[in-house]
């Protein structure tokens, strides 16, 4: 799902619309490929989401249809599955051509660091992906060659999509009701009081997946902690630690909220999609994940939803979870790595912004110059939300990444810490006892 990458000048910088993506958005303009005999090219991709399958299996279609004789043999895959199989399959002659990989130490680090991915410096000049991505965001995909630095070195993926956590609330039971978007912390935490009190789920959450408990806690953190402090912390410099009292906070606001009854009951043993299903239903006044859920929201419903960014302390400024998502990467033994930078760069064209943006996913490129797309919606709830932290260099992490086991134990963790069975400062020691093992390690 979606960890994962973001603090950026990305607007200016994606304003700019790439000269090799500079290709026609039409496929049909664009040069075959050599040959009569059909070119297989193997993907793995975790868009398993149904709007999200529908894009690509349209940009699939279209690059095929550029490129005769070629064909994209797709695998789906659910990001637990991919992250736990896509290292074996990339040591294989016959592995992925082209996967989806996690950004974080875990996944594209470990990947790195085992020479399984291949470096795009040649191609980000040949396509001129500087003119789509900043420095900043880049660097999220970027390790150093040996695996060992975050956030610098070579660069490793390309994101198609960009992402920002916040609030989706439904417009009915808030207008139902006479509820206001919150526009403080303070606001916000009346307003959980309130729906509890007049019987309804304030926020729609399961934690049984995991993951998703990282986000709840750290769309907190992230209105309590600078952006200094979770750069420094999620690139593993200048020795911060995790055992702060503003992470502490953090955890015994998550802690009030599950005791106070705000999450739907049963959390523990909901999965994230079944949350998100509850939700979509009408059960539940809010639910607190990344803007990849919008898509699912504008269809196959009755209810209308909107979204804003979790709101800062009254008279503070807060960052938000964000960034790009899950980017596409090369298997450094494939034999056809032309055609998959080829392919890559068809995947952040300004053709697969206007697909991502028309099913209501923020893109990470600039939508062509003569969109017309409508933003009156839940969508542009989300673009105007990645668009104010983005102009408020205001992009925060996902904080998993700030080691190679920082996801398990977080994971961990925050299951104890909600079952009842540790304390906040239980919680933020045996996190950072993580954190300096793993930057004790890299100073050896």
């Amino acid at each position: 799902m979606k960890k994962r990458t973001i603090f950026l000048s990305i607007s200016l910088a994606l304003m700019i619309l790439l000269s090799a993506c500079a290709k026609p958005a039409s496929p049909t303009d664009q040069a075959p490929v050599a040959g009569t005999e059909e070119e297989v090219l193997l993907v793995w991709d975790q868009f398993y989401r149904d709007e999200e399958s529908k894009v690509i299996e349209t940009l699939n279609a279209e690059f095929e249809a550029a490129h005769p004789g070629v064909r994209i043999q797709r695998e789906v895959k659910v990001l637990d599955d991919l992250r736990t199989t896509v290292k074996l399959a990339l040591t294989k002659p016959d592995g992925p051509d082209v996967a989806q990989v996690n950004q974080g130490r875990n996944d594209m680090g470990a990947l790195v660091e085992a020479g399984l991915l291949l470096p795009l410096n040649s191609y980000l000049n040949q396509y001129n992906w500087g003119t789509v991505f900043s420095t900043s965001v880049a660097s999220r995909n970027s390790f150093t060659e040996d695996g060992k630095t975050f956030g610098t070195g070579n660069l490793y993926g390309v994101s198609p999509t960009a992402e920002v956590v916040g609030v989706f609330y439904n417009k009915g039971i808030f207008n139902k009701n006479g509820w206001d978007v919150p526009t403080t912390f303070e606001d916000f935490e009346a307003l959980l009081a309130e729906i509890k009190a007049a019987g309804i789920t304030p926020i729609s959450f399961g934690s049984l997946d995991g993951w998703n408990a990282i986000h709840e806690f750290s769309a907190i953190q992230h209105l309590l902690v600078s952006l200094d402090y979770i750069n420094n912390l999620t690139y593993g410099v200048n020795n911060v630690s995790f055992d702060t009292p503003e992470n502490r906070q953090a955890a015994q606001i998550l802690l009030d909220w599950a005791n106070a009854g705000y999450f739907s009951d049963g959390f523990p043993g909901i999965g994230y999609d079944d949350s998100n299903n509850l939700f979509k239903a009408g059960n539940g006044a809010m639910t607190i994940t990344g803007s990849w859920l919008a898509p699912e929201l504008m269809v196959d419903t009755d209810q209308e939803f909107g979204f804003f960014l979790l709101p800062p302390y009254e008279g503070q400024t807060g960052l938000a979870i964000g960034g790009v998502g899950i980017p596409f990467a090369i298997r450094k033994t494939s034999e056809k790595q032309e055609l998959a930078a080829e392919y890559l760069n068809w995947m952040i064209s300004p053709r697969a912004a206007e697909l991502w943006a028309e099913a209501g996913m923020l893109p990470a490129m600039a939508l062509p110059e003569d969109s017309k797309l409508e933003t009156k919606n839940l969508f542009g709830d989300t673009l105007n939300a990645w668009n104010t932290i983005n102009q408020a260099n205001a992009v925060g992490h996902y904080i998993d990444w700030a080691t190679p086991t920082f996801y398990d134990t977080l994971v961990a963790e925050l299951q104890k810490l909600l079952g009842g069975i540790s304390t906040p400062a239980n919680f933020t020691e045996a996190v950072e006892a993580d954190y300096a093992a793993y930057l004790q390690s890299q100073s050896k």
